[in-house]
């Protein structure tokens, strides 16, 4: 890059490393930076689904020059004997648009695809090319595989962008319809009408494996779908093993990840819901934090140092999401866990969207855990105490 030192490398263009960039770039729009991608395009295979209210004013300007799509001003859940219409607008975003306003709105210097990083130190990167890159400030955002250190379940997807034969007549979305067959795990169906003859189906597992048969779940799809009438082609398919973090050492996971004086954003550093795995608020946050943070002049090892302290605040704060989750994959029989949804889902309406977005108030804790439980007692207490499995990363086929 000219021997020129950058203001910032960030090493990894998923959803976090991606919104990270513009908020640096609306914040100091005279610094250089750089966004380091080992794929071919920015964001993956994803879609990131968010409500209207996740993110505040200023994370709606920060995603305002993204194309989203607004899916409906109200949206359905589903479970067996039981249906409830949310009031809430819903917005989703395709990582290939989000791919393509990263290369719009960045500078064209700062566009590094297909270029993936070999090491990070507190000053450079270290391409696999064998080029170094001098920057005052590194931020690593890359994802990580399963590890020993956390423990929990997982959720395995495969999701469906299909063109029907004729309008498919779904006006509002479906964020989760359990009413189908559990398959011994907490089995629910996402449906997003993204046009009159257009709609994303996923089909999700919060599964104690995190085996992803592809092959099956292509097949209960299109079962699904022929059911509803919804016939035509499949234009995209997407698929995801993320991990649904119930407890372990996060000292030891960001050891492992770590390099002195870089600083540790996105699942790296530990900035995820444990458990619904709701990523924008999140990563929206974050990268507010750190652009305002860096306007403020930090940069380098004090930069890496004020993340770290975000991380461990993040950690401490979502250790309530981790405690349900125990209670999901440690307490109910696989086939039953759609009950703790089905329950939850019958509080009101914000305490929902606070849920998702990780900003649960200490009442809301309180109504979550009051009244009758959906699971034995004294199977809760003991997945309370528990540590749950590892997380190691597995395989899709």
């Amino acid at each position: 890059m000219s021997g020129r030192i950058l203001d910032f490398a960030i090493v990894g263009g998923g959803l976090a490393g991606g919104l990270l960039a513009l908020a640096l770039r609306k914040a100091l729009p005279d610094a250089s930076l750089a966004l380091f991608e080992a794929g071919e395009s920015f964001g993956g295979n994803h879609r990131w689904s968010w409500f209207a209210s996740d993110c505040g004013v200023r994370g709606d300007d920060l995603l305002s020059d993204l194309p989203w799509k607004a899916i409906g001003r109200a949206n359905t859940v589903r479970f067996p004997g039981y249906e409830r219409r949310l009031e809430a607008d819903y917005r989703s975003l395709d990582s290939r648009d989000f791919d393509a306003a990263l290369r719009r709105l960045l500078p064209q210097e700062a566009i590094r695809a297909a270029c993936p990083v070999a090491g990070v130190a507190a000053d450079h990167v270290v391409l696999a090319s064998g080029e170094r890159v001098a920057a005052r400030s590194v931020i690593d955002c890359r994802s990580v595989a399963g590890t020993e250190t956390l423990r929990g379940g997982w959720q395995v997807f495969l999701g469906q962008h299909i063109r029907t034969l004729r309008p498919h007549g779904l006006a509002t979305p479906i964020i989760m319809d359990a009413a189908v067959t559990q398959h011994d795990a907490y089995r629910f169906v996402y449906s997003l009408p993204l046009a009159a003859d257009e709609i994303f189906v996923e089909d999700t597992y919060y599964a104690d494996s995190p085996v992803l048969d592809a092959p099956t779940l292509r097949a209960r799809i299109a079962a699904y779908c022929a059911e509803r009438g919804w016939q035509g082609e499949v234009v995209h398919e997407e698929t995801g093993v993320l991990p649904v973090v119930t407890g372990g050492d996060v000292s030891a996971f960001r050891s492992a990840h770590e390099s002195a004086g870089v600083a540790l954003a996105g699942a790296r550093g530990g900035f995820f819901h444990p458990l619904t795995s709701y990523t924008v608020p999140i990563a929206v946050a974050n990268a507010l934090a750190i652009a305002a943070a860096a306007r403020r002049g930090l940069a380098g090892p004090g930069l890496a140092d004020f993340v770290a302290k975000r991380a461990r605040r993040h950690w401490r704060d979502t250790a309530f999401y981790r405690a349900l989750g125990r209670m999901l994959f440690d307490a109910a029989e696989p086939g039953e866990r759609w009950r703790v949804f089905a329950r939850f889902y019958r509080l009101p309406e914000p305490l929902v969207e606070r849920f998702y977005a990780a900003r649960s108030t200490p009442a809301d804790m309180l109504r979550v855990l009051s009244g009758r439980p959906p699971l034995p007692v004294t199977r809760g207490l003991r997945a309370l105490l528990g540590k749950g499995a590892p997380l190691v990363q597995g395989t899709t086929r």
